[in-house]
């Protein structure tokens, strides 16, 4: 006989993929003016993150703070990017990012540095994954255009491996190398 669920219904609008974590960024009240006077609704920025090398970013709107950060959640796991990290705590490379007026420069770190980041940038940082970096950002302040910009550069991100599969000298996986040949010899 099968086991009868008996938690009615709670826990149904929780998320299918707990391995997603999200961090709010920005959150907007905008107004609409009507004809008897103005009508409110909310945006809402929000980044998602495994926190294991992949990030996304999302913004929804709707009349409620809840349902505009539902639709942002929503959003932002579709757009998932894939970033190469190095030992899985920093970048591989220094790189510029850029967005409309927003420009950003991300470093590479050494290890104990931690996120030196402002604002937005940090989220991604953390949802990302990345415990090193050294971030700035200059031009627009605007969440929108830091997170744009963010992510444009982290697309520019390339390990050694991507960059000699590009160049055509990775060997093959049946090859092994001359130095590890002669050490089992």
């Amino acid at each position: 006989m099968a086991e009868r669920d008996n938690r009615r219904g709670r826990g149904r609008d929780r998320d299918e993929n707990p391995e997603f974590a999200d961090r709010v960024v920005a959150i907007y009240r905008v107004s609409k003016t009507v004809k008897g006077g103005k009508r409110f609704g909310f945006a809402a920025l929000v980044v998602v993150g495994d926190q294991r090398g992949r990030v996304g970013f999302g913004k929804g709107k709707a009349k409620e703070v809840p349902e505009a950060i539902r639709k942002a959640t929503e959003q932002a796991k579709r757009s998932l990017i894939r970033v190469p990290l190095r030992d899985g705590r920093t970048l591989h490379h220094d790189v510029q990012g850029q967005h409309g007026a927003g420009k950003v420069i991300m470093r590479t770190a050494p290890e104990g540095t931690g996120i030196i980041a402002g604002g937005p940038m940090r989220a991604i940082f953390e949802m990302l994954g990345v415990k090193d970096v050294v971030a700035k950002s200059t031009g627009s302040q605007n969440p929108y255009n830091m997170i744009r910009a963010t992510i444009d550069g982290l697309r520019s991100e390339s390990s050694p491996r991507m960059v000699a599969a590009r160049r055509g000298i990775l060997p093959k996986r049946d090859e092994v190398p001359a130095a590890a040949a002669t050490e089992e010899a």
